[in-house]
Formats: C-alpha cells, structure tokens, sequence
C-alpha cells in the first residue's frame, strides 16, 4: 500500500520546511509547489489526497486557486479535500475560505497536533469514500 500524498502549496520556504518534515515522519508523500499556478498543475497532473493550500501566494490566491481545482476537468478534484493553511483570520475570511471551495482552514503560525489530526481525518475519510 502507498502512503497518502500531500500537495502543499505555499510560498514561504520556512511553512514548506515545517510542514515536510511534520508530513514526512508520519510518512505522507509530500509534493511541494511555490505558486497557485504550480500548485493547480500538480493537482491536475499527479494523483494526490488531499491539498493544503496558502491563501496568500506570489501569483495568484489560493481562493482562485481553490476555485479552480473544484471545476477542473479532472473531477476527482471536485472530492479532494482542501485544508487553507493561512495568517487570513479576520472577521469573514474563514466563510470566504469556504465559499472558494475549501473544507477547512487551520491558522498560521501551525499547531503541529491540528494539522496531523485534520490531515489524518480527512484523508482516512477520504479512503473510506472510495472503498
């Protein structure tokens, strides 16, 4: 069996650095991309499970980027779940959050216990859909 894989899309190399090595020692794939368009060819390209997202990225935001990933053509991209991993926690961010298309958010700086629990969750969620 292969372990789930993670796409993390992020621009700040000290989250990306963070969130490897969380992600690598509970053995999770991680692929890693710097800009939202990166980010979306990746999820179009390679099989992930689940993709956490930064809202603000050099390119363009993760609510477009969020936006689309869920009308991408490949549709399994509809299902995937999408976790924003942002500093955004004014009041209205977390339901704008949402309404792009993410399922959950977690606020920076991580808690490196709620990212390992949602990340799990979901996932496992994810792997009892398809069954």
């Amino acid at each position: 069996m292969t372990s789930p894989t993670v796409l993390y899309i992020e621009d700040h190399p000290d989250n990306m650095t963070l969130v490897r090595r969380i992600l690598q020692s509970e053995s999770y794939t991680l692929i890693e991309a710097k800009t939202g368009l990166q980010g979306i060819f990746f999820a179009e390209t390679e099989d992930v499970d689940l993709i956490l997202l930064d809202i603000n990225l050099p390119d363009i935001d993760g609510y477009e980027v969020a936006r689309r990933l869920r009308v991408s053509k490949k549709n399994r991209l509809a299902e995937i779940p999408i976790i924003a991993v942002t500093a955004n926690a004014m009041k209205g961010d977390h339901q704008r959050i949402l309404d792009s298309g993410c399922n959950f958010y977690i606020a920076k700086p991580i808690n490196i216990q709620e990212l390992l629990d949602k990340v799990e969750g979901l996932i496992s969620e994810g792997s009892m859909r398809l069954r």
